[in-house]
């Protein structure tokens, strides 16, 4: 199978550059600096072994790439504000033998959140969803950081809408060639949700700082408070902590002392422009709507960190402080 990678950012340049070293066949789909840089110097992949330079195909759009092959299989990485114009790009590229990938392509939805396996779903006969734990950083163009031990990262997969099949296995039994743990799951889904809630601190790490503090935490576990509420609500399960500890465990173990911003965080120091807060605390603000839940402090935080966003702010400029103190005051307006 060939592996196109639409989004060659933290995650999918690790994830293709660990499946070249280990002899499979990757695409990289990137843009702007990014791609110039992959295709002028190749990527340069530090992991626990090191560093090295990988020298993968790289394009901006299906256009690029010409006819899809059968065996061809999508791993969506773009960030789910940006999933729904690369689901568009690819939907309608024809592959060898006749018909479009929407048709007969797989694609890999591994992304934060939740959101992007429904819009895949709209448009796409064979969705997959992937729960990433794969702590990666990608501040410059070109350069990828992935430094856990001894799995590089877990990517639980299974279908969408449900279920497993042979063809996860195959994809999965790729992914732990390259060094990753790729448990397939009959229920990816509920997997998903319980990232989402660790995820909904993103918002608190790229408006503070990465830096741990216990300001931090209190202010994170009232949106995890917020969220089980409306999944509750909702009729929602997730992988519970002693499952979630039990998969990854002794297998993706990051560095002693190393400090790191997540997605959102790194979002802001490349001054993107946007971030996922819209469907990660995001989603929890809907499902509280449509549940009646009162979800304040979420709503806060996708407030925030889309306002740093918009107008070019450093990550980590706003104390912890300043915004408990907007969680506080729209909390006593719920």
């Amino acid at each position: 199978m060939r592996y196109i990678i639409i989004g060659a950012g933290a995650i999918g340049a690790t994830i293709g550059g660990r499946l070249a070293e280990s002899g499979g066949e990757a695409v990289l789909v990137a843009r702007g600096p990014h791609a110039q840089a992959l295709r002028a110097d190749g990527l340069r992949l530090t992991t626990a072994d090191g560093e090295r330079v990988h020298r993968l195909p790289v394009v901006t759009g299906p256009a690029e790439l010409g006819e899809l092959r059968p065996d061809d299989v999508l791993l969506l990485t773009v960030k789910t504000q940006d999933a729904l114009a690369a689901l568009d790009a690819w939907a309608d590229a024809e592959v060898a033998g006749g018909g479009t990938a929407a048709q007969r392509l797989p694609v890999l939805c591994a992304q934060n959140g939740v959101e992007s396996e429904r819009l895949a779903l709209r448009r796409f006969a064979r969705v997959y969803g992937v729960c990433v734990w794969l702590p990666a950083t990608f501040l410059e163009p070109g350069v990828v950081s992935a430094l856990c031990a001894p799995l590089t990262g877990i990517l639980h997969i299974g279908k969408a809408a449900g279920g497993a099949d042979a063809r996860a296995g195959r994809i999965a039994a790729d992914l732990e060639k390259a060094g990753f743990g790729a448990p397939v799951v009959e229920d990816v889904m509920r997997w998903k949700y319980a990232k989402l809630l660790g995820n909904l601190g993103n918002a608190i790490q790229a408006t503070t700082g990465p830096e741990p503090e216990p300001a931090k935490a209190a202010l994170l576990l009232r949106a995890v408070r917020e969220a089980k509420a409306a999944f509750a609500a909702a009729g929602i399960d997730w992988a519970s902590d002693a499952e979630q500890s039990a998969a990854r465990d002794g297998k993706v173990e990051v560095p002693a002392g190393l400090v790191r911003g997540g997605s959102s965080w790194q979002s802001l120091a490349r001054g993107t422009g946007s971030v996922e807060a819209d469907y990660l605390n995001g989603e929890i603000v809907l499902l509280g709507r449509l549940h009646g839940i009162p979800a304040p402090v979420n709503d806060t935080l996708r407030h925030a960190a889309n306002i740093f966003a918009r107008e070019g702010l450093p990550p980590g400029a706003m104390s912890i402080e300043d915004l408990t103190a907007l969680a506080d005051e729209a909390a006593a307006r719920a």
